[in-house]
């Protein structure tokens, strides 16, 4: 019997197990389960899901990155969501800190260019997943690389938190791409304030699957 691991939360499905109390009974193969199939923990879709392999003697190192000392690529001008969204950042950031004053500037930036952002024509969702490929597929990549030269562990937990969002994030998106509205319907919507992990349902888990706070720490987000 194979067992299934959910990349953004770690629960593994065991086929020889099942999962009695949602009526999937002990030996179900994992070819039999519904399309539908959700990660129980964190509402994960089955395609996510990666066969649990034996372990291997040898580590396989990552893919290498050597960065020149000063390799910063001169990008475009920042759009005024994006502008709004580091901001808000800096701001969570500022109030963790207890830095009450600048907390309070950069949460009226990026209040200024949240209404900005409003004018703006907003891009298909298509364009957000190609977005969240190119990160999952380069930019993280990159990173990972560079805080592990560095020895950086603070910045390896935030990456390892921004690939299992991001990837859920894209699940989210494509899922939405084929189900519209009807996706939303009935139901609510959480963000975890700590990493940006999303839930959709009604009965929050115990503890974010990703970052492990508490649930009082996953807001829901208002419709408007």
């Amino acid at each position: 019997m194979r067992k299934y691991r959910c990349p953004i939360c770690g629960y593994t499905y065991d086929e020889a197990i099942g999962i009695p109390e949602k009526g999937i009974a002990p030996g179900t193969k994992w070819e039999d389960l519904p399309e539908d199939f959700a990660c129980p923990w964190c509402g994960a879709v089955k395609l996510l899901f990666t066969e649990v392999k034996e372990m291997k003697t040898e580590t396989e190192p990552l893919p290498q990155y050597a960065p020149s000392s000063e390799e910063f690529e001169e990008s475009e001008d920042l759009t005024a969501g994006e502008l709004a969204a580091i901001f808000s950042n800096l701001a969570k950031g500022c109030d963790k800190q207890h830095l009450w004053e600048e907390r309070d500037l950069f949460n009226t930036l990026s209040e200024y260019y949240t209404r900005k952002a409003a004018k703006e024509n907003a891009g298909d969702f298509s364009e957000i997943v190609e977005l969240l490929e190119k990160d999952l597929s380069e930019s993280l990549t990159k990173a990972t690389s560079t805080a592990k030269a560095n020895a950086d562990r603070g910045a390896l937990r935030a990456l390892v938190w921004s690939e299992k969002v991001s990837r859920m994030a894209k699940s989210l998106l494509e899922r939405y791409a084929k189900e519209q509205d009807a996706m939303l319907e009935n139901t609510k919507i959480y963000v975890c304030d700590i990493c940006g992990f999303i839930y959709i349902g009604d009965n929050l888990p115990e503890i974010c699957p990703v970052c492990k706070v508490p649930n009082f720490k996953i807001l829901q987000v208002a419709r408007r």
